[in-house]
């Protein structure tokens, strides 16, 4: 590497100065300084939870299931109680084995997960994250199923268990999805696994908020999403938001036109419970009552709360826990949030 030339720097800083003002090149450094001052605190951090120790369990009741006999029925049974009901007979297992659909489901779930081999390390980083910002937190034991595609109970995660229905995890475009409507069937895909059981997480350490504005709802989402960011530092902001990338970069380019709706309807201190159907729950699309509707992705106002969030974060040092109990009114205060342009 060649010696550096000061005297040719100085020179350099001197023209710029000259040309944009000191105060701006001096707020340009600072900014420099800080983003590089964060990046290095984030890479620290990293290192520490990469080298957390933590034995996660796995067991793959799926393959246990698909490769059983009825003489092991009886086996399965006293080691996972909590997969068989007692108001089922035996019969009704029996026969579950040699269930055309039940074949073919576990035959799906192998083409798609083969040995699980990936989705256990992304789960292992994601339990490391949890042990990190939350030490007394259990990990939990994994148990992946099939569940006939019972989507809306895809991640069922109690203290000391996380059940996971691979099968409905095949990708979107999986002939097992064909009756489920498309905004739904997006998030059928292995990608979103991760995200979907940090999702499960953040409703256990994040309370619903009493307050029922419009504002405090979207924080609420806004502080499932920005703990995302801290769980799952590699993954995407679509994987996060349950978006396509598409759905998302229409998010970030119709930022400030969507916060401008939001403030000039006057909707951030509203609490008409229709704004939740038309912003934040799972929808094909987010409801501003115009024409780009239809093109718009749904849960917006999700995503706006978490830019709230994430501009708090940014502004404040405080420790994430804390941040996950303070009110939507204080965040949006002391957020100064403003929207990209």
């Amino acid at each position: 590497m060649s010696p550096v030339n000061l005297n040719a720097v100085v020179l350099k800083l001197k023209a710029l100065t000259k040309y944009f003002g000191l105060r701006t090149i001096c707020r340009s450094i600072l900014i420099i300084l800080l983003f590089l001052c964060s990046c290095k605190e984030e890479n620290a951090t990293e290192e520490k939870i990469s080298q957390l120790a933590l034995d996660l369990t796995v067991e793959r009741f799926d393959r246990e299931f698909a490769n059983a006999t009825p003489d092991d029925l009886g086996g399965l049974k006293s080691k996972y109680p909590y997969l068989f009901p007692e108001q089922f007979a035996d019969s009704i297992w029996v026969a579950k084995l040699t269930d055309t659909i039940q074949l073919e489901l576990s035959k799906e779930v192998d083409k798609t997960f083969g040995d699980f081999k990936v989705e256990i390390d992304e789960l292992t980083d994601l339990f490391k994250h949890i042990k990190f910002y939350f030490p007394k937190e259990n990990t939990p034991k994994v148990v992946t199923v099939t569940s006939d595609v019972r989507y809306n109970d895809r991640v069922i995660f109690a203290d000391s268990l996380l059940i996971l229905g691979l099968d409905n995890y095949l990708g979107k475009d999986h002939h097992f999805y064909q009756g489920i409507q498309r905004y739904i069937a997006q998030g059928l895909d292995k990608k979103f696994l991760a995200s979907d059981v940090a999702s499960a997480f953040t409703k256990k350490v994040i309370l619903f908020p009493r307050n029922r504005t419009f504002l405090s709802r979207m924080v609420h989402y806004g502080k499932e999403l920005y703990l995302k960011d801290k769980l799952l530092p590699d993954a995407s902001d679509a994987q996060k938001m349950g978006y396509s990338q598409e759905e998302m970069d229409w998010a970030i380019a119709n930022e400030e036109q969507i916060w401008r709706y939001f403030v000039e309807q006057e909707l951030l201190y509203s609490t008409d419970a229709k704004l939740d159907r038309r912003f934040l729950d799972p929808a094909p699309f987010s409801k501003f009552q115009l024409e780009l509707d239809s093109e718009s992705p749904g849960r917006l106002g999700r995503y706006m709360g978490w830019q709230i969030v994430r501009a708090y974060g940014k502004r404040n040092e405080e420790d994430l826990q804390q941040l996950l109990t303070l009110s939507a009114d204080e965040i949006f205060k002391k957020s100064n949030y403003k929207p990209r342009k």
